[in-house]
Order: structure tokens, then C-alpha cells, then sequence
């Protein structure tokens, strides 16, 4: 103010809050880009408690009845916890990378030696993609641990 010799430096609190602009500031901090094997992608790095799909399951060919069969109960056993995610179309790599790109922070594959030795799966890890081979009858624990926290 020129009369009183005062500084005034001017701000604007902006009091309106709405989910709109919430989701907006998750998605734009959620964001990512890097380089897996020389390959750009870009993500979105939701932590695993808030992203809104949690699980992709995906068996690795999609005309085997077997492997289609053991994914499906797995998904119908995960989908009565969290938000589930099935997607059998494509190359498996592609299939990460859909995930990666709406946030799931992990791909449970059930592969060949799922049904025919072991009968454990291949959890993939969104943010590292590193993948650990997990007894199928001890999934449900371990996402509820990454999950959840316990």
C-alpha cells in the first residue's frame, strides 16, 4: 500500500475440494515413465492399497482348458478379496504392459508347469518386474501381505 508503506503479497486458498481434482492429483503423482530392456513405458504407480484393480490374472495361452480352468478358479478365489482383472488376449509381454498402464500393481500367470509340476504361479511385480513363483494355494496370502500389509 502506497499510503501506509505496507507490503502486501497477494495469495489465493482455493476452499473448493472435489473428487474430481482428488483423482486428478493421484493419477498425475501416480505417473511414471522408465526403461525396462531398453523399452520406454510408462505407467501408473499406484501404491497397492489404493489402486483400483489390484490383480491381473492371466494364463498364458488361451486354448488349453486346463491352464484356462486353473486361472479361473484362482480369479473367481482373488475376485471375492479385491478387484480382479482377466485378460487372456495377446503375447504375455503385452499383456504386462496393459496392466502396467492402468496401475495393477501385480500379474499373477498361470503358466504350463502350474498345472503339469508344481502347481505354483508367477506373480510379476509392477514397479521392479521382477516375478517370484508362489505355490498357488499361498497366493492369496502373499498379495494380502503386498496389499494390504499384513
Amino acid at each position: 500500500d502506497e499510503e501506509t508503506k505496507e507490503k502486501f503479497i497477494p495469495h489465493v486458498i482455493e476452499p473448493s475440494l472435489g473428487v474430481d481434482r482428488l483423482i486428478l492429483a493421484l493419477i498425475c503423482s501416480a505417473y511414471a515413465e522408465d526403461e525396462v530392456n531398453g523399452e520406454k513405458r510408462n505407467y501408473l504407480s499406484f501404491h497397492p492399497s489404493i489402486a483400483p484393480v489390484k490383480v491381473s490374472v492371466l494364463p498364458l495361452v488361451k486354448n488349453k482348458e486346463p491352464l484356462v480352468k486353473a486361472a479361473r478358479e484362482l480369479f473367481d478365489k482373488l475376485q471375492m478379496r479385491w478387484n480382479v482383472q482377466w485378460d487372456q488376449t495377446g503375447a504375455i509381454g503385452r499383456r504386462y504392459r496393459r496392466a502396467d498402464e492402468i496401475g495393477v500393481p501385480f500379474c499373477v500367470t498361470v503358466d504350463f508347469e502350474t498345472i503339469e509340476d508344481d502347481g505354483a504361479v508367477t506373480i510379476r511385480d509392477r514397479d521392479t518386474t521382477e516375478q517370484v513363483r508362489i505355490p498357488m494355494d499361498e497366493v492369496v496370502t502373499y498379495l494380502s501381505k503386498m496389499i494390504d500389509g499384513y
